[in-house]
């Protein structure tokens, strides 16, 4: 395996779904283009791909901004979206390498997700894959007062675990989340370097 962790450095593990266990962005990006195309608007994978971190809320303020779009709804737009995303499920893979360290320590220590989606699609996304068994809770941006890169999400799933956030690890994909984590007091790993075969925990 690519990633080997020392048992008793840790008293849990939370991992970052979109990117981390999942890559979906794909997904997503044409979820969101079905979204806008009501409102003859689209959204360009490279746009899109430099803001993989940004929750739902800071993404659109960030497109709204740079486009000078008006026009959008948004608890209309959110509705359609959600709606594409969840037939966009069979786009969606788990990221092996990381998805085999969740299962290496399942049942061993406490294990959640945090996230900047919503609740019910990273609840479907999971189980469409086979893997919400593995986690104790899952925290999302729609339950928590500030997304990633705020620390909050992170607190959050600790606290349920009933775990000290300086005795977790934490995996991510994103600078966001990375921020997020160590902003927590936790100890993180950049999960983009797995490939490159360079992955270490970082403070």
């Amino acid at each position: 395996m690519a990633l080997d962790l020392e048992k008793g450095t840790f008293d849990a593990l939370i991992f970052d779904c979109d990117g981390t266990l999942v890559d979906s962005a794909n997904a997503h990006l044409y979820s969101i283009q079905q979204g806008l195309a009501p409102l003859g608007l689209t959204m360009s994978p490279e746009w899109y791909h430099k803001r993989t971190g940004l929750g739902p809320e800071d993404l659109l303020d960030a497109y709204e901004a740079e486009f000078r779009v008006e026009s959008l709804v948004r608890e209309d737009f959110y509705e359609r979206v959600n709606q594409a995303y969840l037939a966009n499920l069979h786009l969606v893979q788990e990221i092996k390498v990381v998805t085999e360290v969740a299962r290496k320590w399942f049942g061993t220590v406490p294990m959640a997700v945090a996230s900047n989606g919503i609740r019910k699609n990273v609840e479907a996304t999971l189980i469409a894959l086979r893997l919400r068994p593995m986690f104790y809770t899952i925290v999302t941006s729609d339950e928590i007062e500030r997304p990633k890169p705020a620390p909050d999400v992170y607190l959050e799933a600790a606290k349920r675990m009933r775990v000290l956030p300086k005795r977790v690890i934490v995996f991510e994909d994103t600078n966001e989340g990375l921020e997020a984590a160590h902003r927590a007091g936790m100890k993180a790993i950049d999960v983009r370097e797995v490939r490159s075969g360079d992955c270490q925990p970082v403070a």
